[in-house]
């Protein structure tokens, strides 16, 4: 993750009614938290129609400001522009840290690109058939399949196996891009700063996505690399790094 991440920071979280599920509402909530303070949550939407009842009964519990937009012309999403129009004004405000898109919709690319050239971070929610221009555009992407999952134990994804993982060559590309990107001249990288490489290059990346709750699991079950787990400092800090198995 980006080094300018922080528990503390303000975030302004908006959610597309029409491109997201109510279900995943608790999964989303809790990802978001551990990247800030949910300032500023707002869901934009036609609460006239029918198909928002099932996000009306969730969001009272969860303190989600609705904001009514009607279609006012057939064919054109006036809650996409509602939304980003809000955003904007959002981001003029200079009382945020870091923007949460909730959607599947390749329009908020722009937003997005707009929002970070503004030096904010930009977390985009959606599900796994969101265009890659928006994925891109974000600073980390979770799919919101994942978080249905961990709201439902018996729905968890299987941890895929050394063959599977093997075989999946973007993965393994992705990886060791990675660690020799963030190598010393010994051939040792720091997990962390690993992590900060791989969503630098892929946003959608995810150790969830292949069934390891965290990257340092899903290196392991690899077997690609050696890890070595050190101690830090007075106070003992344990601190993961890893090398490329090649480089021995």
């Amino acid at each position: 993750m980006s080094g300018r991440e922080s528990s503390e920071k303000r975030l302004a979280v908006l959610i597309d009614a029409d491109n997201a599920q109510p279900s995943i509402i608790d999964g989303l909530l809790a990802e978001i938290s551990k990247h800030g303070v949910a300032s500023v949550k707002r869901i934009y939407g036609d609460w006239t129609k029918p198909i928002l009842k099932s996000w009306k009964d969730v969001l009272l519990k969860h303190a989600i400001q609705p904001i009514q937009q009607f279609s006012y012309t057939k064919g054109k999403n006036a809650t996409d522009m509602a939304m980003i129009i809000d955003a904007m004004d959002l981001l003029y405000s200079n009382r945020f840290d870091a923007f949460c898109i909730v959607s599947s919709d390749s329009d908020f690319t722009r937003l997005a690109s707009r929002v970070r050239e503004a030096g904010l971070l930009v977390y985009g929610f959606g599900e796994k058939k969101t265009p890659q221009a928006f994925v891109s555009a974000c600073d980390k992407f979770i799919y919101t399949e994942i978080l249905s999952m961990e709201d439902e134990p018996s729905r968890r994804m299987k941890p895929k196996n050394i063959i599977e993982l093997k075989r999946d060559t973007r993965l393994v590309n992705l990886l060791r891009g990675a660690v020799e990107s963030a190598a010393d001249d010994s051939g040792w990288a720091n997990l962390a700063t690993v992590g900060n490489k791989i969503v630098n290059q892929a946003p959608e990346f995810d150790s969830r996505n292949y069934g390891y709750v965290k990257l340092g699991e899903l290196i392991e079950a690899s077997q690609l690399f050696d890890i070595d787990i050190r101690t830090i400092g007075k106070e003992g800090h344990k601190v993961t790094y890893v090398r490329d198995k090649r480089k021995e």
